[in-house]
C-alpha cells in the first residue's frame, strides 16, 4: 500500500486554497474604498447575538431532538440565571462574563447534585 495523493486531491486543495484567499482578501485587493450600505451596517450589528441564540435557544430547550418535557431541566434554571444576571448588570463591565459564570454555577450544582 503506498501513501501516495491523487492529483485530483491536490487540485481541489489548491482550488479550495485560491477560493479562500480570494475571499478573504477582497477588501485588500481592491484599489477603491469599499463601504457598507446603511442598512447592511445595521443589519451586521444584530448578527452575533442571533448567531449566539441560533445556537443556545435548541440547546437549552431540546434534548436529543424533542423539547424537554419537564421543568426538572438544569439547563433552564441556569438561562434564566445568566439572562437575569445579564440584564441586570447590562451596561457595566463583564455584563458577558458575569453571565457564563452565573449560568454555570446555576447549572453546576444541579446538574451535578441532583442529575438533572
Amino acid at each position: 500500500m503506498t501513501d501516495s495523493t491523487d492529483l485530483w486531491t491536490v487540485a481541489v486543495i489548491v482550488g479550495l486554497t485560491v477560493v479562500t484567499v480570494i475571499t478573504r482578501c477582497f477588501f485588500f485587493i481592491s484599489s477603491k474604498p469599499w463601504t457598507l450600505p446603511h442598512w447592511a451596517q445595521r443589519g451586521l450589528q444584530y448578527a452575533p447575538i442571533a448567531a449566539l441564540a441560533a445556537v443556545i435557544v435548541p440547546e437549552v430547550v431540546m434534548t436529543q431532538g424533542y423539547f424537554i418535557s419537564t421543568w426538572q431541566d438544569a439547563r433552564l434554571f441556569a438561562a434564566v440565571a445568566g439572562a437575569a444576571w445579564f440584564f441586570w448588570r447590562q451596561g457595566a463591565g463583564q455584563a458577558v462574563l458575569g453571565t457564563i459564570m452565573v449560568g454555570m454555577a446555576v447549572y453546576l450544582p444541579l446538574h451535578l447534585g441532583f442529575g438533572w
